[in-house]
């Protein structure tokens, strides 16, 4: 059912975001930030179920394009997304229903909530990806035969720009990625436009609840001093994302990190608290592959999530230092996720990884 989403709420979706995030979908916190003053200024955001969408109902989603360190030196002011949004409805000869996120990661939780509070729109409990990808046509939408063209790109100083590439949605992030870097790095942008009888068919349900209950699992296990990682876990027994593996606890001891074709892409390093194992993650904006000492541990579409290893609190690829001390943590992915045709989206072999992909909870 339909539920309202207020200020109080966004600490806790925020921080859920983040983990869901799998360390890339930008900032949550400049997200949170921007949704606080929507909210201040414009009333709370209703948040809709996907089951309650009409079928006939035109749902746009809306997110940020871009690399998550270049987020930290040109934070955006709320208005892109909605340029993107209204650029696309002016295309399109309609206006949208409802907006919803593309993945249910940091930053990119949180525009379509920018958008809601700035134009009056209900948000759908859903988005593209269940985790965050770096790469547009990584979504379950196209997996499932939505096209994400036309898409509408918005700039910081008003600039839009329509893409249409058809059926090729990859062709259609490779131009989209080229005028986001023109654009100095980020961009917003409006695409898979859909019915609400696609938004059922194809999304991946209840992920702005999720990351809700991520947060706030995480923020009561520390106010009454329980591990929030063993809450954490048992909370997503009953969710899609069943299995939660501790793959390591350790200190960073190196991070490579390069921006690079719109990209953060690079590698981090960690070593065991008494020395004897060593953990390396590759991200590409988000974490890809968890090795430790040299064996798969767990890899990409299932979640990598890096925590503050005393307070569980998610750590995103550009925030990643020397010598914190980190517990990492690997969460299986939904059945909607790992069947042949997602994987062949968004499993290892389209980030050129040479790993098959196994369930991190069958992963010894």
């Amino acid at each position: 059912m339909s539920w309202t989403l207020t200020e109080a709420d966004l600490p806790d979706l925020a921080r859920g975001a983040a983990v869901l995030g799998t360390g890339g979908g930008g900032d949550p916190y400049v997200g949170r930030l921007l949704v606080r003053e929507a909210i201040r200024e414009h009333g709370p955001i209703t948040i809709l179920d996907p089951s309650e969408v009409d079928d006939d109902a035109l749902v746009i989603p809306t997110a940020q394009m871009g690399a998550p360190t270049v987020v930290h030196e040109k934070l955006p002011n709320g208005s892109e997304p909605v340029l993107a949004l209204r650029t696309l409805e002016k295309h399109l000869g309609r206006r949208a229903d409802a907006t919803m996120p593309i993945e249910c990661g940091g930053i990119n939780s949180m525009i379509p909530l920018v958008v809601g509070a700035r134009l009056g729109l209900p948000v759908v409990d859903a988005d593209g990806m269940g985790r965050a990808f770096p790469e547009l046509q990584m979504e379950t939408f196209g997996v499932y035969g939505v096209t994400g063209s036309p898409m509408a790109i918005g700039g910081e100083r008003g600039e839009t720009t329509v893409i249409d590439t058809g059926a090729d949605n990859k062709r259609m992030e490779w131009l989209a990625r080229g005028v986001t870097i023109r654009l100095g790095g980020v961009a917003h942008i409006a695409e898979y436009a859909m019915s609400g009888a696609d938004v059922k068919r194809t999304a991946v349900p209840q992920t702005l609840s999720l990351a809700l209950t991520v947060g706030r699992t995480i923020r009561s296990a520390r106010e009454r001093n329980e591990d929030p990682v063993s809450r954490l876990a048992a909370a997503l027994v009953e969710t899609p994302y069943q299995h939660l593996r501790v793959l390591f606890s350790g200190k960073v001891s190196d991070v490579e990190r390069r921006t690079e074709a719109g990209f953060a892409r690079g590698r981090a390093a960690a070593v065991s608290f008494d020395g004897s194992s060593k953990l390396e993650i590759l991200f590409q904006n988000e974490n890809l592959l968890a090795t430790v000492d040299g064996s798969v541990r767990c890899v990409v579409p299932d979640l990598i999530c890096v925590l503050e290893a005393a307070t569980a609190e998610p750590i995103t690829t550009e925030t990643l230092r020397y010598g914190q001390r980190v517990t990492v943590v690997g969460i299986s992915t939904p059945a909607l996720m790992r069947t042949p045709e997602a994987l062949d989206i968004f499993g290892p072999g389209a980030f050129g990884l040479p790993h098959p992909f196994v369930p991190v909870e069958e992963i010894g």
